[in-house]
């Protein structure tokens, strides 16, 4: 594929996953009031295997190669199924602002993880957006809360699936060197689903009591914020570095403001705002490229200079 063709397609996959994760706080507030945690993991991780599963067979991928097994299996356990479960625990215990913050804290281990296993360079650039971008969910963080809402253990869990987050990622990392975007998320999906079988009774049970819009944003929250937008991660991901595409999620805060404000009504406050603009300058920054660098990926490739007949081809 020209090279330059994929430095416009990675960015356009890394915009689609974070609009629609973003999208998925709003749908989780409504899903999560009628199913349980662990419930609502399954129907959405089996939602999405089902759509993953489709799609690959018109595709035809295939298994996975055996050497990217490991990453997609660490992968589907901690952020496909454990990141899943303990997010929707702690969004119970805890407000949506304070939920955000902690689980902000994801893309800070990802890049030390990343660098620490995977080798992933720590420019300055990135590092100072990384900074920008986090004060910022911190700003949203603080100006969402309520008072009152939080607890011990909603903040433990959030942190656990932080945790889960970052560990999820640096392992899917590797295995995109060996499959593709769509084998390593199909995959990921369905290790994550196998993980939440415990959960089918409770599943079950409760899809015959909860009204349907909740069923239908947990299938949208498969669908799409599963299916496609880990796919598109996946596809980012393969062509950057963990570091940067971490670094990238902090857009999602900037954007639930957005969409609580526009599907929701919830009018945001100066704070909010300030905080939603502080995410969105920071992910700016760390995907930005000192100008010479810039320059240089942007140059075409210059051709030779013909030389004359007999001239040697080495100086």
């Amino acid at each position: 594929m020209n090279p330059r063709r994929t430095n416009l397609l990675a960015p356009g996959a890394a915009a689609v996953t974070v609009v629609l994760w973003a999208s998925a706080f709003v749908s989780i507030r409504s899903a999560g009031d009628a199913y349980s945690p662990g419930a609502l993991a399954l129907g959405r991780l089996s939602a999405g295997a089902v759509a993953l599963g489709v799609i690959c067979l018109l595709r035809r991928e295939g298994l996975p190669p055996r050497a990217a097994w490991r990453g997609i299996a660490i992968s589907g356990v901690l952020w496909f199924g454990f990141y899943m479960v303990v997010l929707n625990w702690g969004e119970q215990q805890v407000d949506a602002g304070t939920a955000a913050l902690v689980v902000n804290i994801g893309p800070i281990l990802i890049a030390l993880l990343g660098a620490r296993l995977l080798g992933d360079p720590m420019p300055p650039r990135l590092l100072a957006g990384m900074g920008v971008s986090f004060a910022g969910a911190v700003a949203v963080g603080l100006s969402m809360s309520g008072g009152g809402g939080s607890s011990v253990l909603g903040v433990v869990l959030c942190l656990l699936a932080a945790v889960g987050y970052a560990g999820g990622v640096v392992a899917q990392k590797p295995a995109l060197a060996k499959a593709s975007a769509l084998q390593v998320t199909t995959f990921g999906c369905l290790v994550g689903a196998v993980g939440c079988l415990p959960f089918a009774g409770q599943l079950v049970g409760e899809a015959a009591d909860v009204p349907l819009s909740a069923t239908l944003n947990m299938v949208y929250l498969g669908v799409f914020p599963t299916a496609l937008a880990f796919t598109t991660w996946a596809y980012a991901l393969a062509r950057t570095t963990a570091s940067r595409m971490g670094a990238t999620t902090y857009a999602v805060p900037a954007l639930v403001v957005l969409m609580s404000w526009l599907a929701l009504g919830e009018v945001p406050g100066p704070l909010t705002l300030g905080g939603g603009a502080l995410c969105l300058a920071g992910v700016a920054v760390s995907r930005s490229r000192p100008r010479a660098a810039a320059e240089r990926a942007a140059a075409p490739e210059s051709s030779p200079e013909p030389q004359p007949e007999g001239a040697s081809e080495s100086a």
